[in-house]
């Protein structure tokens, strides 16, 4: 790469997006190779890198932050993801695979995809690496706008804490609060992480509507992160085996009833896919919300019904596993697309995990929300 000064102005918008579009064929391994003074100055001033020799690293490294400010959930950031290589294992893959992963993001042929979604996505990135600039990452740690390695938590509860440090994108470890009390003799472990992304506990809780639905796997919902990360896919990243859809679907017909709705409250369980991987042994389904045109209903007592028909079928599965179940997490149940206050489902799933370890106290009960805002007032007494 050459040697000049860096510049000491940020790079436009359009001299960005041009840069972008020239890196998205021959890949992120291509960036030592060519020089691209725009992203190069602006991983600089982003705090990324701080020279020629480490400019490659930094520009990765900017690219990755601004697909998190994307949202690694959301279409466009997991289509950038896969469009530039900034998945685990996808960095060196050829660019018409990326374009092909990038297209199933959305469910469109690769030709559908060049020519309508990824001028977007590509657009859309270089909006967020001015983002980024704007409000630096300091990956120091030194900045007022860095990370913090601890938040306050709900007084009297500890704080809020990372338990690892920075992954790959789609792999940030989860902040959790340590203990979090039920009453005055039991406890669950709070985690501030999406579902996916927690490792060893045994049963994670999905909330599903009463026709056991599963939303799409596109969709910010419990369901529909849970449905992508049990996926099986091939070398090329494509879904190959919807597990977690295809037992629902299994045990609605064994049960007679496909496009029939459930009792609210009903858990179903199956197997857990690929989050195998990540010490998962069970993904229990809990049918709470009830359709209602273009919105749901969840009545409270159905979650509490749900809480203790995932107590019990953990009962009577613990034993068939070596060594035997004794973990196991809920979300807020009801408080996503259901439309429940995160405080009401939090208030209801601390009764009814107060009653059940009660009854026994054997089980180690993880809470998993999304925001340290909701933690806080989740752990609130």
């Amino acid at each position: 790469m050459s040697q000049e000064p860096f510049e000491s102005n940020l790079p436009t918008y359009d001299q960005l997006l041009e840069e972008l579009k020239g890196i998205r064929r021959p890949g992120l391994p291509d960036l030592r190779g060519i020089d691209r003074p725009g992203l190069r100055a602006a991983a600089v001033a982003g705090g990324f890198c701080d020279g020629s020799d480490d400019a490659p690293a930094g520009i990765e490294a900017l690219l990755r932050e601004a697909v998190r400010r994307l949202g690694e959930r959301d279409l466009l950031g997991r289509a950038a993801a896969h469009t530039f290589g900034l998945l685990p294992d996808r960095r060196g893959a050829p660019a018409h695979d990326r374009r092909k992963t990038a297209a199933a993001v959305y469910g469109v042929t690769s030709e559908r995809f060049r020519k309508h979604q990824e001028p977007q996505v590509i657009q859309q990135l270089a909006e967020a690496v001015l983002t980024v600039l704007r409000e630096p990452p300091h990956l120091s740690g030194s900045g007022s706008d860095a990370p913090s390695t601890t938040a306050q938590g709900t007084a009297g509860q500890g704080a809020l804490s990372r338990t690892g440090t920075s992954g790959p994108i789609g792999q940030e470890p989860p902040l959790r609060v340590g203990s979090v009390p039920v009453d005055a003799r039991s406890s669950f472990t709070l985690h501030v992480s999406p579902i996916e992304l927690l490792r060893d506990v045994e049963v994670l809780v999905s909330s599903e509507n009463v026709y056991l639905e599963m939303s799409k796997t596109f969709r910010p919902t419990v369901s529909g992160a849970l449905r992508l990360a049990a996926a099986v896919r091939d070398p090329a990243g494509e879904i190959v085996d919807d597990v977690l859809a295809r037992e629902l679907a299994a045990w609605l017909r064994a049960h007679g009833r496909p496009g029939l709705p459930i009792r609210p409250g009903t858990v179903v369980p199956t197997s857990p896919g690929a989050l195998a991987a990540r010490g998962v042994r069970r993904i229990y389904h809990a049918a709470v919300a009830t359709p209602l045109d273009d919105t749901y209903e969840v009545r409270p007592e159905s979650i509490a019904r749900a809480v203790g028909a995932c107590f019990a079928l953990a009962r009577a599965e613990r034993d068939r596993y070596e060594p035997a179940l004794s973990s196991i997490c809920f979300p807020l149940l009801g408080a996503g697309r259901g439309g429940l206050a995160p405080g009401v489902s939090a208030t209801w799933l601390r009764w009814a995990i107060r009653d059940e370890l009660a009854r026994d106290g054997r089980w180690r009960v993880h809470l998993v929300v999304r925001s340290r805002e909701i933690a806080e007032a989740v752990g609130a007494p």
